[in-house]
């Protein structure tokens, strides 16, 4: 709602009108997802913070554990571009409901405004930068840490497995070149290394129709698995946007956005329920593209503030 001071007011009392108007703005984060965390509040599992430490590094990682009688398989969730959002936080909430251990790094711990992390940046377009900008041998020491911190909770079963989305969709493939313990790999519409052959663990592509900048790199990835004798599953969602596991969930969401959504949690609950330790899977070649449905829906991609923006209000 927009307020008309009267011709005679003061400039100052226009501009501390301004600046009463502009400070909930500032200090709330852009990427914030209000759904996001109004789903996560109301969540009655365990949520705790924990510092992973590695070298001279400390890593803060969100963990969430399901209510379940038995131990149960660990999954890495690695998050998106736009950090430890969130979103990221109910994602890892929504696996945990399916008796999973969530463990979500966060991997802009101390790179933010004062040492901060995720949560520290104000804007969509330094969040980005500063994930972009991130060494990729710091945040393979920072999933290491988070992978060897699964491995030893409790209450797993000693399977582990990495969920990425967007960038770190991309991650979650990296990921699976160097560790070699890792039960599965779980791709959301991110390109794959350039290096597969040293992959020992299945790898699960979730891509979307309409997103010809990951969709154009499909063919070459699948190419290189197979050549390499490794498995990989892509599938291939019609009609859905890039970052459609995010945008499907929105109140907002598309209907292809949100059948892409719905299909792919349930072939990845499936696939992490079928998941077999690392010295008893294969790894046989195997790839399938699955259209699901079409429609004339823009590609949207996870880097795109606009976007994001909209999925938060």
């Amino acid at each position: 709602m927009t307020k008309t001071m009267p011709k005679t007011a003061a400039p100052s009392a226009l501009k501390l009108l301004a600046a009463t108007l502009l400070l909930p703005l500032a200090a709330t984060p852009i990427h914030a997802q209000d759904w996001a965390k109004a789903r996560l509040d109301a969540s009655p599992r365990h949520h705790e913070y924990v510092n992973l430490q590695h070298g001279g590094r400390t890593v803060q990682a969100f963990v969430v554990y399901p209510e379940v009688k038995t131990k149960a398989p660990v999954i890495v969730l690695i998050h998106e571009i736009f950090g430890l959002s969130d979103w990221a936080k109910e994602m890892a909430d929504e696996l945990a409901g399916q008796g999973f251990i969530v463990v979500a790094p966060d991997l802009l711990t101390g790179f933010g405004p004062n040492n901060g992390n995720s949560d520290s940046f104000t804007s969509m377009d330094a969040t980005t930068k500063a994930v972009s900008g991130l060494d990729p041998a710091v945040v393979t020491a920072d999933l290491d840490a988070a992978a060897d911190y699964g491995k030893k909770i409790p209450a797993g079963n000693g399977t582990i497995a990495t969920v990425g989305f967007c960038w770190g969709g991309g991650k979650s493939f990296a990921f699976a070149t160097h560790r070699k313990d890792l039960s599965a790999a779980f791709v959301f519409y991110g390109p794959g290394p350039s290096d597969v052959t040293t992959i020992t663990a299945p790898v699960y592509g979730f891509y979307a129709g309409n997103d010809a900048r990951i969709g154009a790199t499909l063919p070459a990835t699948t190419e290189a698995m197979k050549a390499a004798g490794k498995k990989f599953e892509p599938v291939t969602y019609d009609g859905a946007g890039h970052g459609f596991m995010r945008a499907g969930e929105a109140p907002d969401a598309s209907p292809a956005n949100k059948a892409a959504r719905e299909q792919g949690f349930t072939r990845l609950v499936t696939l992490i329920k079928e998941m077999k330790s690392p010295s008893t899977a294969g790894n046989a070649t195997r790839n399938k593209t699955v259209a699901t449905r079409k429609s004339p829906i823009p590609a949207t991609q996870c880097h795109d503030s606009s976007m994001a923006m909209a999925g938060s209000m």
